[in-house]
């Protein structure tokens, strides 16, 4: 059988998703194949990474409790990567799981990391206000602690990152 690392290196354009929804639909049928999944995230070629993260994310959103065992790898290695479309997923994941009390601060400090400057890539800077968000509804977190970080974001070169500000601003 072929190696996730391959599957994932071809298909489409380099900015595409590729095979990734085979790899995932592989692992969706076999949990024990997530650790394969899991170590493409560190492969040399960054197209591969996207499409891992990918797959990890939507697994996720299937199954939370598989992603749980390893987030405290993932707080660690993924916090630390410059790749927005590691980073944007690394946003979605952490809104789909229970995190223990110091994961759930781990979490908190990168996703307002992230805002702390208007220099984010935009997918990211929305997939993180919107993860923050639903911190602060479950009470992780204060408004108060989000508004400053949310209203820089008003500087954004996205307009569409300004106005989701604005929107998420309303909504806390």
């Amino acid at each position: 059988m072929q190696e996730f690392i391959d599957i994932l290196s071809v298909g489409g354009k380099t900015n595409s998703l590729g095979r990734a929804e085979e790899v995932m639909a592989a692992v969706l049928a076999d949990k024990s194949k997530l650790s394969e999944l899991y170590q493409c995230i560190f492969a040399d070629d960054p197209w591969v990474r996207m499409r891992a993260a990918d797959s990890l994310e939507k697994i996720c959103r299937a199954h939370p409790d598989w992603v749980e065992s390893y987030m405290d790898k993932i707080l660690q290695d993924w916090a630390s990567t410059s790749q927005p479309s590691i980073q944007w997923h690394l946003a979605q994941i952490l809104a789909e799981v229970h995190l223990s009390d110091g994961q759930r601060e781990r979490a908190l400090a990168w996703l307002k990391g992230v805002l702390s400057s208007s220099e984010a890539d935009w997918i990211v800077a929305i997939n993180t206000m919107k993860t923050l968000v639903q911190f602060c509804r479950e009470g992780a977190v204060a408004k108060e602690e989000l508004t400053a970080l949310f209203e820089l974001q008003f500087q954004h070169k996205s307009n569409t990152v300004r106005k989701k500000a604005a929107q998420f601003l309303q909504d806390l």
